[in-house]
């Protein structure tokens, strides 16, 4: 009989092995579906190890969705050079890509943000700020969309828009190409601010 030989790991090295394992269930399971017991099974640790890192079930969702979230905004960062519409379409488009990839885990997000805890709510409108200030941050002379409360409340508008269009196309994908999906949802967010 041969039994595998654990590895020692650092407790911060741990913990972000745990958080990973985390993000990549909740790829497949709603937020509700995810238990220690299951993550346990999955590591291959004790739930008692688990409780250490984490404290409790709510602790340790929470912590994987600023952990998903975190993966999220650092995955769709803009290209650093470009210009601003051909960043914000390869930003969409690796931002498209994360949803099809994670749909189960994103719509529960979605879903806990609007229904759940207060902290499910804060960190989903963290996520939702990062993704929406980098506008201005990165395009810092102004080329595409100069910062105003008026642009910021449209920028703001147009996330919502573009998450629920991303969301519908998902279960609908027949009506146009992905491509065609990203051209409209970063054509659409200059035409919005110029209304205003």
């Amino acid at each position: 009989m041969t039994t595998s030989a654990r590895t020692r790991l650092a407790p911060e090295a741990r913990r972000l092995q745990l958080l990973d394992l985390g993000a990549r269930l909740f790829a497949t399971h709603s937020v509700e579906e995810i238990s220690i017991d299951l993550l346990a099974e999955e590591a291959g640790v004790s739930r008692g190890l688990l409780y250490h890192y984490f404290g409790s079930k709510q602790d340790f969702r929470e912590a994987v969705i600023r952990h998903a979230v975190e993966d999220l905004v650092a995955q769709t960062a803009p290209p650093a050079t470009g210009e601003p519409i051909e960043r914000l379409v390869v930003s969409l488009g690796v931002y498209v890509d994360y949803v099809l990839a994670n749909l189960t885990c994103y719509r529960s997000l979605v879903r806990a943000a609007a229904g759940g805890t207060g902290e499910m709510q804060a960190l989903y409108e963290e996520g939702r700020a990062a993704l929406t200030d980098r506008i201005f941050r990165e395009d810092s002379q102004g080329e595409v969309i100069t910062d105003t409360p008026q642009s910021r409340l449209i920028v703001r508008g147009w996330a919502a828009m573009t998450e629920e269009l991303v969301l519908a196309w998902a279960d609908e994908p027949s009506g146009m190409t992905r491509d065609e999906l990203v051209g409209v949802l970063a054509l659409s967010l200059p035409a919005l601010v110029d209304l205003v």
